[in-house]
């Protein structure tokens, strides 16, 4: 069944922004929404994985959990999706520069 689907990425090669044009709206830039099937979202998510180089990609979804929906996350990020107890909380990963000051 088609879920709504949510990908928000950030500095990523202009091909991949394209790509997610064909099956979902971009409603801001590099915010993209959409209603696709499990495994549409699963192949969207491969492509995007495979092209990220040094951007990066959120995913969210509907779940069958506490919150209600999913993450996944991919690329070099400050965030970082972290389960606790069932639910998902985000962990924050301090910048390189910010940690050499420390």
């Amino acid at each position: 069944m088609a879920a709504m689907t949510l990908i928000s990425l950030t500095a990523v090669p202009d091909h991949l922004r394209g790509a997610l044009t064909r099956w979902l709206l971009e409603v801001t830039p590099q915010l993209y929404i959409g209603t696709v099937s499990a495994r549409v979202r699963d192949e969207l998510w491969t492509a995007v994985t495979a092209s990220i180089q040094d951007g990066t990609a959120v995913l969210a979804y509907p779940s069958d959990n506490e919150q209600g929906f999913t993450l996944r996350t991919a690329g070099v990020h400050r965030r970082t999706p972290i389960d606790f107890d069932g639910l998902t909380l985000m962990g924050f990963n301090p910048s390189k520069e910010v940690a050499k000051r420390s």
